[in-house]
């Protein structure tokens, strides 16, 4: 009897499975265009932190998807994510009235269904997309009510079933799946042991790395040795045994590389902050020549700091800076031309800005908006397509506000440290630092709640501040800065 009640139950499940997945997995795709289109990383390449995040929530909405698709597969579990959705742009003559001021905003959303088409109609509802071209898709109303009504449990049974067949109840499951959500003080329990171990073995290449950095910074005379990415300390130790070797072979061409930051990152050149770039791909053949060519690039470099001050004479005074954590890695040449082409309009446009009176202001140059903005920081963005006449309403209507950012901005920076210093010594941190797609004002909020605990696992950790839980490769630990 027990036999055939099985095989019943058996069918039943699978016939309800068949019906919720009214959607394929190319279906999904499509269904979810708009939703790419609006989340996509490679449109927010001029700011890192947002791409950072997105990248980071889609291979995990990804990996949530294939497993939706996976036959037999019905262990699941609630997964949060956080998006920034770009603004779509309505039909406007006015271009401040086509963006918001900064030109997208943060979604985020739990997602606990467990077939295709709940999904994604969960993902377009929570992003404000619309839904409609769904319909489209041989998916008609009452397929998507049985769907709906099969999600989470496909057939009711009673209890008493359960405790006499041994069946684990799947509305019990997924009760205990939102019991279970991550938090700080379990996520540390379970990853605390994986993380010392990598940590130890990693030691005696971090003290190799600390020597390698110390010894060619002094012996080049660099103001400072950097990384563009995270990647490993066997890595970073490959990349300066590399550097070494070719000042043993090529001496006499690293002499002008005295007194500037050399940055380890994808190409070779130099960065518009005046950064020595060597591209981790390149061989020393390449690197031979960014260091010969020197000279020239600190000839351009003149040039770009004298163009920065025209157009600074041009709007008020204001300063036009290059941030590298909120721009996008540039070469000297590439942001040089970009000034030009925007001195030039300026130049064209007369604007009347009156000397000086914004002086003690801050913009950046961006090469992917439309419409100007101001940021938490107090400095403007300006868009390098944008018309002057709409500049100088936007800088006017908004300066007072501008210093009031800039002012919390160093106030923040000051907290910040602070409380850094207040974790690292409370909690015997050997390192507490961020990455550069988590803001100040998160990284504030981080600390303070951190500090209201009692955490025992993180003596002698390395601890990054993330918006995600990871334990890297060298042991150390990334927690979410809006934790629980």
């Amino acid at each position: 009897f027990c036999y055939f009640i099985r095989l019943c139950l058996e069918k039943i499940q699978l016939q309800c499975i068949l019906q919720s997945r009214t959607l394929s997995g190319a279906d999904a795709i499509n269904a979810l265009r708009p939703f790419y289109f609006a989340v996509h990383p490679d449109f927010f390449g001029q700011h890192p932190k947002e791409r950072a995040v997105n990248e980071n929530s889609l291979k995990r909405l990804n990996g949530y998807l294939e497993n939706l698709q996976k036959p037999g597969f019905r262990s699941f579990k609630p997964t949060q994510l956080t998006f920034y959705v770009r603004e779509r742009e309505p039909n406007s003559s006015n271009v401040q009235e086509s963006f918001s001021a900064s030109g997208f905003r943060a979604v985020s959303f739990t997602l606990h269904t467990r077939d295709l088409l709940s999904t994604v109609l969960d993902i377009l509802n929570s992003c404000s997309l619309s839904t409609e071209h769904i319909q489209s898709l041989n998916v008609n109303s009452q397929t998507q009510k049985e769907a709906k009504s099969t999600v989470n449990r496909p057939i009711k049974w009673d209890k008493t079933y359960y405790s006499f067949t041994g069946f684990k109840d799947p509305e019990e499951e997924l009760e205990q799946a939102r019991r279970l959500e991550t938090t700080l003080i379990s996520w540390l329990d379970y990853n605390e042991a994986s993380a010392v171990k990598k940590l130890k073995k990693s030691l005696p290449l971090r003290k190799e790395l600390e020597r390698l950095k110390f010894e060619l910074s002094h012996q080049l005379q660099l103001s400072d040795i950097r990384w563009q990415r995270s990647w490993g300390v066997a890595h970073r130790c490959s990349q300066l045994h590399s550097l070494s070797r070719l000042v043993q072979q090529r001496p006499e061409v690293l002499k002008n590389v005295k007194g500037h930051t050399v940055v380890f990152t994808d190409r070779s050149g130099m960065s518009a902050a005046g950064h020595v770039m060597l591209g981790t791909m390149d061989v020393h053949h390449h690197w031979t020549k960014i260091f010969e060519r020197l000279p020239n690039y600190c000839k351009l470099q003149k040039r770009l700091l004298l163009l920065e001050d025209r157009i600074s004479q041009l709007l008020g005074g204001i300063q036009v800076i290059y941030i590298e954590e909120l721009q996008p890695l540039l070469t000297l040449e590439e942001y040089y031309k970009t000034l030009d082409s925007f001195y030039n309009k300026l130049c064209d446009s007369r604007l009347p800005f009156h000397p000086h009176s914004l002086r003690g202001l801050q913009m950046i140059l961006e090469s992917d908006r439309y419409a100007p903005s101001l940021h938490e920081f107090g400095h403007f963005t300006v868009p390098t397509v944008c018309d002057p006449a709409t500049l100088q309403w936007f800088i006017f209507a908004k300066a007072q506000e501008a210093r009031q950012n800039l002012k919390r901005k160093e106030e923040m920076m000051i907290t910040g440290k602070e409380l850094i210093d207040t974790s690292t010594e409370k909690f015997s941190l050997d390192r507490l630092y961020k990455e550069p797609s988590v803001s100040s004002a998160q990284m504030i909020d981080c600390c303070k709640r951190l500090l209201e605990e009692s955490l025992p696992y993180l003596q002698g950790m390395h601890l990054c501040v993330s918006h995600f839980y990871s334990v890297l490769q060298d042991g150390d630990l990334c927690i979410p800065w809006n934790w629980k």
